[in-house]
């Protein structure tokens, strides 16, 4: 099995049409659980505008994550990144919080927003596969049916 992988695609913004990627996990190889270890963002267009912000949110929760609300109290929310620049001699700014050490086993839910306009948003998730034990895999499962179900 491959240690990592990378998911990646282009999703419309959150904030003009509602639309969410599901990034599916349903059905996996048994016995392993999956961390995220990078999440990136990319525009799809106006890089030659003088300035633009994209944002984006991950969660393991039931309900989507506004990109534009993140939220580091709620245990769903594992993924939040920012992409911003200016019209100025700084090039662009980005930073990412990721919690690298959540074990994936169900489906995350995917968000971004293009603050600037409404374009699509270009994203990359990298993830790590984790061999887990019979008894990792039941709190593993059952923790994260907890999050997704509250």
């Amino acid at each position: 099995m491959n240690k990592e992988f990378v998911m990646r695609g282009k999703t419309a913004d959150f904030k003009t049409t509602g639309a969410t990627e599901i990034l599916n996990f349903s059905g996996l190889t048994p016995g392993y659980a999956y961390r995220l270890v990078e999440f990136s963002l990319y525009p799809s267009s106006g890089l030659g505008t003088g300035s633009g912000e994209l944002l984006g949110s991950i969660t393991a929760g039931k309900t989507v994550a506004d990109p534009e609300a993140a939220n580091f109290s709620d245990d769903g929310l594992i993924g939040s990144t920012v992409l911003m620049w200016r019209n100025d001699s700084f090039g662009p700014y980005g930073t990412s919080v990721t919690n690298d050490l959540f074990l994936i086993t169900q489906d995350l839910i995917l968000s971004v927003a293009d603050i600037a306009g409404s374009a699509p948003v270009n994203w990359q998730c990298r993830f790590v596969a984790e061999k887990m034990n019979t008894n990792e895999e039941a709190v593993t499962n059952f923790k994260q049916y907890t999050i997704s179900n509250d």
